[in-house]
C-alpha cells in the first residue's frame, strides 16, 4: 500500500508505535500489518527486543522481515528514570544495539525526575549525549501519573539540559486526561518536540487507574472525544517536522490485530 504520509501535504513519517499492538505480538506480523496499512517504520519495545535477540531473531532476521516489507525501526520505547538508575542503564544499552543495528531516529524517555531539577537536567541531559553518539534523538514524555505531569515540567527539564538533540514528546492522551493546556503545546518552538504520538479516547476515564486505562482503552483517531483538531492544528503550527506515531493499545484491539491497525490507518487519513 501507499505510504500513508505521502497521502497529502504537511504530513510526516508516520509510525505504528509499539504499543498499538500487545507487548510480545509477533514481530512478523506487526511488521507485515504495518507495511500493509501504509505506516512508514514501527516501534519497538527495548523488552521485546531483548526477547528477540534471546531468540536469535534479532538483528539479522528483524532485517530481513524490515527489508522485505520496505519497513524501518524508527523508534525505541522506553528509558525509565531519565536514564539514571541501573534498571534504566540496562535499557539504554539495548537502545544503543537497536539503534546501531537499525539507524533508529529517536528513542522515548520518561521520568520519575525527583525534586531536583538541576540533578533531572543533567541526568537527560547525559542520557541525550550517550544517544547522539548512536544518531538518536530524544523525546521525554510527560506523564500525569508521575512527577512531570505536564509539558511545562517536561520543557523545564528539556530546556535546562540544552541539548541539540533532546525534547519533547506530546502525547494527546496524556494532554487530554492531564492539563488541557493547548496554550503551552502551542506555544513550544517546533525543533523543542521530538515526538508526537497520536490516538483517542473518552474524556471521562473508562478505568479508575490511569495506567490501566491508557493501555487498555485507547481508540482510533476520531473513534473518540478529545479534540484532535485542535491539537493537530496546535501541533503542526509550531512548524515541527517531528514524525507522527500512532499509539493506539486497546485490550479489544490487541486480541483482533489485522482489524485494530486496519482501523488506526483509517482513522488518521482524516487528518492527512
Amino acid at each position: 500500500m501507499r505510504s500513508l504520509s505521502r497521502g497529502g501535504a504537511n504530513v510526516p513519517e508516520i509510525v505504528l508505535s509499539h504499543f498499538s499492538l500487545s507487548r510480545h505480538h509477533p514481530v512478523d506480523e506487526r511488521i507485515r500489518l504495518a507495511a500493509e496499512h501504509g505506516f512508514d517504520g514501527i516501534g519497538l519495545w527495548v523488552g521485546h527486543y531483548e526477547q528477540l535477540e534471546q531468540q536469535g531473531v534479532a538483528p539479522s532476521q528483524l532485517h530481513e522481515l524490515l527489508d522485505a516489507h520496505g519497513i524501518r525501526l524508527r523508534e525505541i520505547e522506553v528509558i525509565t528514570d531519565l536514564g539514571a538508575t541501573d534498571a534504566a542503564r540496562a535499557r539504554m544499552d539495548i537502545a544503543w544495539r537497536m539503534a546501531d543495528a537499525f539507524g533508529s531516529r529517536y528513542v522515548q524517555v520518561i521520568g520519575p525526575a525527583g525534586d531536583d531539577l538541576q540533578a533531572a537536567a543533567r541526568s537527560f541531559g547525559d542520557l541525550c549525549d550517550r544517544a547522539a553518539d548512536h544518531g538518536l534523538t530524544v523525546g521525554l514524555e510527560f506523564l500525569p501519573f508521575n512527577d512531570i505531569p505536564t509539558v511545562h515540567e517536561a520543557r523545564r527539564i528539556v530546556e535546562t539540559a540544552a541539548r541539540p538533540n533532546g525534547g519533547i514528546c506530546v502525547d494527546v492522551w496524556h494532554h487530554e486526561r492531564g492539563a488541557r493546556d493547548l496554550d503551552a503545546i502551542a506555544a513550544l518552538p517546533g525543533e523543542l518536540i521530538t515526538g508526537i504520538q497520536l490516538n483517542d479516547g473518552t474524556r471521562r476515564p473508562e478505568h479508575p487507574d490511569y495506567y490501566t486505562d491508557c493501555l487498555a482503552n485507547r481508540r482510533p483517531m476520531g473513534a473518540g472525544e478529545f479534540d484532535l483538531d485542535a491539537f493537530v492544528d496546535a501541533v503542526r503550527g509550531t512548524g515541527t517536522t517531528a514524525g507522527w506515531s500512532l499509539e493506539v493499545p486497546n485490550s479489544a484491539g490487541w486480541a483482533d490485530a489485522p482489524a485494530h491497525v486496519a482501523a488506526i490507518a483509517a482513522g488518521l487519513r482524516r487528518w492527512m
